[in-house]
């Protein structure tokens, strides 16, 4: 079936869902100190650091937002500390350790004044239970980053302590959340070295307790799979946040998404892959030219699709070429997207530091396709799918997230792509909260599936794409490398790319890694992403920086005027 088609009749449906529903209304849009955002995705949990889920980093934002993030202008700044370390302002130093080797001390100090939920101090000794929950390879750290790299955490005082890197490692100034000790610790106790944290976690336990958060607004109400209400936090010594409640509202069908800002049930969406599509926030525009804000925005996030490399035949490179060179990516992007994203090479964006800026994606080539497979040992059977002298037919599960119109509307297409050229794909979709907490975190498909991850501007691609990311039962399914991508080469410019701080040999060792990756094709890479907003016009104070992290990290500043 042409994009053309399914376009055509997806639209048909969204006008008729949508008629008689232009009219701005609801107590939220008149009520400026709520507000109530829209959905795609509900995050399986709000532990920071299990499950790595977009919608899961944007609804904490609000409730425990990061030690230093990305913001306005893509600059990195302190959120929860008084200024953020590098190696020119003394604050980070490259030290040698008993072993020989290099490693680094990060002096980091905690803003005054800041509390939990609950009111207890946030200190410096929820930095070392952060370092050290990381530090067990059975806590199922889905996202690590420079938690792993600690050796030790030498405590100064309540607010200042010397973060002790076992290796040189760039990201040296990326910190994300802090766990709380005083709630989390008895919790990690129980379970620790038994791969059990998850489950006795508070953050699943009871997500409402306050002493979890550290942010400007608590989680007052936690309805899985529904909505997730937020509240000021009375501890918050910042900027004090102006909405008295806001509201996640989990709309799972984007079309039904698009029905409910338009009605006024909803005042906006999330960004990025868990709120409008960038076609609909597109066509919307087109609609209503005036009726929001909308702006988009570049990011950091790949769409591409998985492939399970323990299944025999995505084990040869052959047939992993095969699938992109059968895919039409840019037609795809041109029809859908306006041309606006650029289908992808490998998985570094165009405006990443580090991108290879002389790789070009593999053209549509049906019938260079054909002849890898005919390689492969795969010929046409009597019904048009290739099979092999085992009689073993090229047929693969494809599965993304169950209601996102744009990704089901793309399945088709390469499902039909794939089709012309003998492989058969069987569509069996889920919803988000399956696909993120147990199918690909386990690592229970055996085929493809499709949704979108990024990389932040200096973060390492260890977890995503080197084998000490594969998640297994032994380290707690942390890691996100879902794949099982093993190739040493890659491990190794890895480790060099950590510790190198020269940004030209930076840059050598990347080339490197795009260059195997677009080689080897570990993944199907599809196109890179861009954020669509899509906000009231009365919303102030919402300044997305495009290659950064969630906005909703600085949501203390949103008011409406």
């Amino acid at each position: 079936m042409s994009i053309e088609r399914l376009t055509r009749r997806l639209a048909a449906a969204l006008v008729l869902g949508l008629a008689g529903a232009s009219a701005p209304v609801g107590a939220a849009f008149a009520a400026h100190d709520e507000l109530t955002i829209g959905i795609s995705q509900f995050p399986s949990s709000l532990h920071p650091y299990i499950e790595a889920e977009d919608v899961k980093l944007y609804a904490l934002g609000f409730v425990t937002p990061r030690v230093t993030g990305y913001g306005e202008g893509a600059k990195l700044s302190c959120i929860l500390c008084t200024q953020v370390p590098t190696v020119q302002n003394g604050l980070a130093k490259i030290e040698d350790r008993p072993d020989g080797h290099k490693g680094m001390a990060v002096t980091l100090e905690l803003k005054p004044g800041l509390k939990w939920g609950d009111g207890e101090p946030v200190t410096t000794k929820d930095i070392a239970f952060t370092a050290r929950v990381a530090a067990d390879p059975k806590s199922g750290f889905a996202l690590p980053k420079g938690w792993a790299k600690i050796d030790k955490v030498e405590i100064v005082d309540d607010r200042k302590a010397i973060i002790h890197l076992n290796s040189l490692y760039v990201s040296y100034n990326e910190w994300a959340q802090l766990l709380p000790e005083h709630v989390e610790g008895p919790a990690f106790e129980k379970a620790a070295g038994t791969g059990a944290y998850n489950k006795e976690s508070v953050f699943n336990r009871a997500p409402t307790t306050p002493g979890l958060y550290d942010g400007p607004y608590l989680v007052k109400d936690y309805q899985s799979g529904a909505q997730i209400v937020l509240e000021p936090n009375p501890y918050w010594n910042g900027e004090k946040p102006q909405f008295k409640r806001i509201v996640l509202k989990f709309i799972g069908n984007t079309a039904a998404l698009e029905a409910n800002l338009l009605s006024g049930d909803v005042d906006m969406v999330a960004e990025g892959g868990i709120g409008l599509t960038v076609d609909q926030a597109l066509e919307l525009r087109k609609k209503y030219p005036d009726r929001f804000t909308y702006m988009f925005l570049p990011n950091l996030y790949m769409e591409h699709i998985e492939l399970a490399h323990d299944n025999p035949m995505l084990q040869d490179v052959r047939i992993r070429q095969a699938l992109v060179y059968a895919a039409d990516r840019k037609t795809l992007t041109q029809k859908l997207f306006d041309d606006m994203l650029p289908v992808a090479a490998s998985f570094v964006p165009p405006s990443h530091a580090n991108a290879a800026k002389d790789l070009a994606p593999l053209p549509y080539d049906p019938e260079r396709a054909k002849a890898l497979l005919a390689q492969a040992g795969f010929t046409p059977g009597p019904d048009g799918i290739c099979r092999n002298t085992k009689g073993e037919r090229l047929s693969f599960e494809f599965t993304t997230t169950a209601g996102n119109r744009v990704r089901e509307l793309e399945q088709q297409v390469l499902q039909s792509n794939w089709k012309s050229a003998c492989i058969e794909v069987t569509i069996k979709n889920e919803p988000a909260r399956t696909v993120f907490g147990e199918t690909l975190k386990k690592r229970k498909f055996t085929g493809m599936v499709m949704f979108a991850s990024g990389l932040e501007m200096t973060e390492s691609p260890r977890n995503g794409y080197t084998t000490s990311g594969i998640p297994t039962e032994a380290n707690g399914y942390g890691g996100s490398n879902y794949s099982g991508i093993s190739i040493p080469r890659f491990d190794e410019l890895t480790e060099q790319a950590e510790k190198e701080f020269d940004p030209e040999k930076q840059k050598v060792l990347w080339a490197e890694m795009q260059k195997i990756y677009a080689t080897q094709l570990p993944q199907i890479p599809i196109y890179f992403r861009a954020d669509a907003h899509v906000v009231p016009h009365w919303l102030q104070g919402y300044t997305p920086s495009g290659i950064g992290d969630a906005t909703s990290n600085w949501s203390y500043a949103w008011r409406a005027e």
